[in-house]
């Protein structure tokens, strides 16, 4: 949501830290706060004035009008404080429907002032502007202040003056005391513009001759500008409405969708409740809430929520694990039931989110089966046939009544058949495959021929708009004239021709948006080029039918506008933070004249300014936090409509008779599949978003159907918040709008809540009664609009409507023609398990694809949990098994050991040689491990094959030093340079001693300990070196460790896995020596002649 109240202290904070004005503010920070915890003492240690000063205490709980309900102790001291506490803290308490807790209070000075010293002072947002509201009367009986109060509407993107407000505002205010509140106001609602508030209200605002004094206060801030703001706002807390606990799982999903890109929502309505709903989509959120109510079940509604935005399938899992968490803690006495439902989704992978909520389904199948509860199920969308299908193999296997729906059954059925209402199918029927597009088999590359340009009721030639005029190419655009389009916009938004830049590397997007061309049988792609700023100039692949082409992406806008004159819309996949900044770029450009926004989470007065300039500019936006939107058989925006299969089922590669408008963009691809079932089909549809100012509006789009020949009728999908149903009232009725408009307003539900409940969209919250979906609903039905008595029921108003239109002759339907078959992506085949094909790859010990990193099927959380160390990483990525301790210790010392040996060595020497020679760490590491081999290093390997031969074919000590010896063969591991028996390798020791006291058995370091010691006895540095040590211990590890078969063994010696100890642990001495010599600064090494022999052949020298 974007407009979110916090308390009291909270915006009194923010006044007096950054308020900038010449009036005396009084009582800076002069608050403090109490709560059950409160140590009084400290209190007052920390507010000294407590003890000095005559007190004010109120609830500071988001609760209106506490003056009027004697919820203010006035006029007292601490121990008067205290006293009047006692009888309201930790108490229940009801204000108007809502009962709810006294939890936090508010003590500040009490400020003695005369009745005519109180002023009242309201600034808050609309569309247009910011409303500045004073009246010279202030106090708890103000009163209705809209019928009272002078207003000043301060533009988008205007200032207001200190003048303005004497003239303007304080009209009935004593001249002593204009300079101050002129001062005053202007400050406070620089403050207001600075620090992104939505609403701030001050009653009574005091003006004594000490200064100004703010004594009550109530504001709301826009959430979304949290980047913006976050330097100056610190962590804000919103509390809850009063009479909603705030419950640590709401705060847990909350820090959820803030790390996620997609959108997680979770408020918790009654939690013994009985009916709990996880619904994807806001809209769609909101219309089973609605329905949910509609039929009775207002009291026993345990939840409101919603997830989209195509989330994880751990996302998912989190979400749906926290709601079975929630309901399954208390039983209810008739059981319970889960609404698993949504729209038709326009891109979320619905088999992927299934995935989620199937594997939390599975962890919870004991208290679900416990607490007797029975699962409804209804999604559409990419993928959503597999996804059905699993959830229903998961209610076979478990036990669990779960009962599947696909878009065959409308989207609030599963409402009646959990509630009781209406019978459950035994048989739903079986909704046609996603796979159903398949090869073009016609054989021909070209596109296909047309199937049907025009509307079933309107010839072809009247759906044929002119393609947007060209401007000149290589012009600057401030240097081209604009004034024939300037507020002015277009009826036309689309058509065949429509030529678009796509901004953001949305391949997805754009594959989708080219797939429905190709099957509308349009000349040539919709997409004329991509803007992405993070790369160079370049060319993307993409299809179009089976055919490659390549679509050039572009650094920046300019080059991609002045290459492509043709193009007249944008659709700007910038994400939230730059999306402002791009589109207010983009409408310098004369070209285009529609610009879609997908982005959600806009600041309201970015996209007020986006507004302002669009209206100037005569560009027609479309959203932000919207989908699109799509007119069959020409254009469709994005993701709008979903994947082809979804495309083909709801007709909308032709253009029908019926064009609709919507908030929501899931909702809006449920209108296609409705009018698709209960008409000739879909001419137009937009969701224009879910923000509070949308860039265009419901009337905006309805007045555009109005003068579109093709449209025969219009549905609307109003819902809560706002006015702007009331616009197409008085259309109808001043007969601006004369074609048949079927609507409905969603969020009907929120009348019957106690308390306040913000639903998914930011602007879906009612600010007074006539923003209500309720009233909204009766006024349209007034007007003259179809309007049904619940979304259930919107699908029959329709038909019914267009059965008399077709009646009447204004409709004419035309014969279907089967569309053009497209190919399907192989990715998308292979997700649908329709193709298979072999790996380029196999690998067996880590996966990075989920939400978390995991190493041989351990989570790398639980990595650290168990505190595994090195060893143990080292024992799952190589040898794939969880070792003992011991072993995960054995392996970190040898590490250790083989850490370093000095410059000296081969492999150090050249490190330092290619260090000096000024090359990089990788080189030089490089070319100190490539010594590495039977000389140096190698022998941990070939030291344990033939300890291990030797012992295993059960020869003697002596036979195996006498058989190396009669071959001419060394012994790997026997021998060092500078170690002997009396001056033995103290590393080696070491690990003896660990091994002897920890291993379960010794066989071959004590074979190769025999060997030793016949080999010392002939010459005392043939000792079993630190590489023999670990070689032999290495094996006995593996063959005793209990986690290996003995084959499983020999085969880690084979491949090589002992060498990669010492390659590992010298990479950290190399490293060493790399970081020693860049910090000593060595310059290039050059050997000295003196420690060269040259030897050349004698009639050669001198």
């Amino acid at each position: 949501m974007s407009a979110k109240a916090i308390s009291e202290q909270t915006g009194k904070e923010f006044l007096y830290k950054y308020i900038c004005t010449s009036a005396a503010v009084q009582n800076r920070f002069k608050y403090a706060s109490v709560t059950a915890d409160t140590d009084w003492d400290r209190l007052t240690q920390d507010h000294p004035w407590l003890l000095t000063e005559r007190l004010v205490v109120k609830p500071d709980q988001l609760i209106k009008r506490r003056g009027k309900l004697g919820l203010v102790g006035v006029n007292l001291d601490l121990c008067g404080v205290q006293e009047w506490l006692k009888a309201r803290l930790m108490r229940e308490t009801t204000v108007g429907k809502a009962k709810g807790v006294l939890k936090n209070f508010l003590i500040e000075p009490f400020v003695a002032h005369k009745q005519e010293e109180e002023f009242y002072v309201c600034i808050y947002a609309t569309r247009e502007g910011d409303f500045v509201l004073f009246h010279h009367e202030g106090g708890v009986d103000v009163g209705c202040v809209d019928d009272k109060a002078q207003k000043l509407l301060v533009g988008v993107d205007e200032k207001l003056s200190e003048d303005e407000v004497k003239s303007q505002l304080l009209t009935h205010v004593p001249p002593d005391k204009k300079e101050i509140l002129a001062s005053f106001i202007v400050g406070l609602f620089n403050l207001y513009e600075d620090l992104y508030f939505t609403y701030l209200e001050i009653n009574p605002l005091v003006v004594t001759e000490d200064g100004v004094f703010v004594l009550d206060m109530a504001a709301k801030i826009d959430a979304t500008a949290d980047y913006i703001c976050k330097a100056k706002w610190g962590d804000v807390e919103f509390p809850p409405p009063f009479g909603r606990e705030a419950y640590p799982e709401e705060a847990y999903i909350a820090d959820l969708d803030a790390k996620s890109g997609a959108s997680l929502k979770l408020t918790l309505l009654n939690p013994s409740g009985r009916i709990w709903t996880m619904v994807a989509g806001g809209g769609a959120s909101v219309v089973y809430s609605d329905t949910i109510c509609d039929l009775g079940g207002l009291e026993e509604l345990a939840n409101y929520g919603e997830y989209s935005g195509a989330p994880s399938e751990q996302q998912t899992y989190d979400y749906a694990k926290t709601i079975l968490s929630l309901m399954t803690r208390e039983k209810h006495k008739d059981g319970k039931v889960l609404i698993i439902g949504g729209s038709i989704a326009n891109f979320t992978n619905v088999a992927a989110t299934f995935k989620g909520i199937v594997r939390a389904i599975k962890d919870y199948q004991g208290p679900l089966k416990e607490h007797k509860v029975a699962i409804f199920v209804r999604r559409g969308g990419p993928n959503y046939q597999e996804g059905l299908r699993v959830m229903g193999e998961v209610g076979k296997t478990t036990g669990i009544p779960i009962h599947v729906f696909g878009t065959e059954t409308h989207m609030t059925a599963i409402v009646g058949m959990a509630l009781g209402h209406r019978p459950i199918p035994d048989q739903p029927p079986v909704a046609a495959h996603t796979a159903n597009f398949l090869l073009n088999t016609s054989g021909s590359a070209s596109t296909p021929a047309t199937s049907r340009t025009a509307s079933f009721s309107e010839p072809r030639a009247a759906n044929d708009a002119t393609p947007a005029k060209k401007s000149k190419p290589g012009v600057p655009p401030e240097q081209q004239a604009s004034s024939d389009r300037a507020g002015a916009k277009a009826t036309t938004l689309f058509s065949k021709h429509t030529k678009s830049i796509v901004w953001g590397m949305q391949t997805r997007a754009v594959q989708g948006m080219l797939d429905f061309d190709y099957i509308c049988s349009r000349d040539e792609p919709s997409v004329a080029a991509m803007v992405y700023p993070f790369t160079g100039d370049h060319k993307q692949k993409f299809y179009w039918g089976h055919k490659e082409i390549l679509l050039p992406v572009y650094k920046n806008m300019g080059d991609a506008m002045r290459k492509h004159p043709e193009v007249d819309v944008l659709i700007s996949f910038a994400s939230l933070r730059s999306a402002f900044d791009s589109t207010m770029e983009t409408m310098q450009y004369p070209q285009i004249h529609t610009i879609a926004i997908i982005a959600e989470g806009i600041p309201e007065a970015q996209t007020r300014k986006l507004i302002k300039k669009a209206d100037e500019k005569g560009v027609t936006i479309i959203g932000p936090a919207t989908v699109g939107g799509i007119k069959p058989g020409c254009f469709k925006i994005g993701n709008t409509g979903g994947m082809l299969d979804n495309i083909l089922a709801s007709k909308l590669y032709r253009p029908g008779s019926v064009a609709y408008v919507s908030r929501s963009g899931g909702m809006s691809n449920e209108l296609n599949n409705i009018i698709s079932r209960t008409t000739d089909g879909v001419f137009e549809g937009v969701a224009i978003g879910g923000d509070r100012y949308p860039g265009s509006t419901f009337m905006d789009h309805v007045l555009r159907y109005q003068d579109t020949p093709g449209v025969k009728m219009i549905v609307v999908l109003g819902e809560i918040g706002g006015t702007e149903e009331y616009r197409i009232c008085q259309g109808i009725k001043e007969g601006r709008i004369t074609k048949p408009v079927v609507c409905w307003c969603i969020g009907t539900c929120a009348t019957m809540f106690c308390s306040e409940v913000q639903f998914g969209h930011a602007g879906a919250c009612a600010n007074e009664a006539s923003e209500t979906a309720v009233a909204k609903n009766q006024a349209l039905r007034d007007a003259g609009a179809y309007v049904p008595k619940s979304f259930d029921e919107l699908g029959d108003v329709i038909r019914t409507v267009y059965d008399d239109l077709v009646a009447n002759g204004i409709i004419v339907p035309a014969q279907e023609v089967p569309p053009p078959t497209v190919p399907m992506d192989y990715s998308w085949a292979r997700e649908l398990g329709l193709i298979r094909k072999p790996a380029s790859f196999m690998t067996s010990i880590c996966d990075e694809r989920g939400q978390e990193l995991i190493y041989a099927g351990m989570p790398i959380t639980e990595v650290f949990k168990e505190e595994m160390g090195l060893g143990g990483v080292l024992g799952l990525l190589w040898f794939q098994r969880r070792l003992p301790r011991y072993a995960c210790q054995f392996i970190e010392m040898c590490l250790m050991v083989t850490a370093d040996h000095g410059p000296a060595v081969s492999g150090a020497h050249n490190t330092i040689v290619c260090a000096r020679a000024g090359k990089d760490l990788i080189s030089s590491l490089t070319s100190g491990l490539l010594t590495i081999g039977d000389r140096f290093g190698g022998a941990l390997d070939a030291a344990a094959k033939q300890f291990s031969k030797a012992f295993d074919s059960g020869l003697l000590p002596m036979e195996f030093v006498n058989k190396m010896k009669k071959e001419g063969k060394l012994i790997m591991g026997i021998g060092h340079r500078v170690k002997s028996i009396n001056n033995p390798d103290m590393r080696v020791q070491i690990l003896k001693d660990f091994v002897k006291q920890h291993f379960p058995a010794t066989q071959l370091l004590d074979y190769a300990l025999d060997v030793e010691k016949i080999t010392t006895s002939k010459k005392p540095n043939l000792i079993l070196n630190v590489d023999g040590f670990i070689g032999v211990a290495f094996v006995d590890l593996l063959r005793t460790c209990g986690g290996f078969t003995r084959d499983e063994a020999d085969e880690f010696v084979e491949i090589g896995a002992l060498n990669g100890i010492f390659v590992l642990g010298r990479s950290m001495g190399f490293i060493g020596h790399y970081l020693d010599q860049k910090r000593l600064k060595q310059g290039l090494y050059r050997h000295p002649w003196d420690d060269i022999s040259y030897v050349l052949p004698e009639h050669m020298s001198m």
